[in-house]
């Protein structure tokens, strides 16, 4: 299952979306149509249906491996050290009280 967004534009100018889990492209479309049904706004047979299907990741770590990473002075690229000397510099200058 993924979590889609099923939208379109209707004859107004007026994007009507709603958010289904759904298998397929096609069963997006369908329990999507099915809400928007409910709420009286049909798309019809013809108006244009876009389905955006989101697939989560979810990575978990602790701010010491965080540190760890920002401390190792090899860097892929020049773009990751860049990022890496701003987030230091983030770290750095933000606390928090909450633990």
């Amino acid at each position: 299952m993924a979590s889609c967004s099923v939208s379109y534009l209707d004859t107004s100018g007026i994007r009507h979306t709603v958010e289904v889990e759904a298998e397929t492209l096609y069963e997006a479309v369908v329990l999507g149509v099915q809400a928007f049904r409910e709420h009286d706004c049909d798309p019809g047979e013809v108006r244009p249906i876009d389905v955006e299907m989101r697939k989560s990741i979810t990575h978990t770590l602790t701010l010491s491996r965080v540190q760890q990473w920002l401390g190792d002075g090899a860097c892929r690229s020049p773009k990751e050290k860049v990022t890496k000397e701003r987030l230091k510099a983030l770290l750095l200058t933000t606390s928090s009280t909450c633990q």
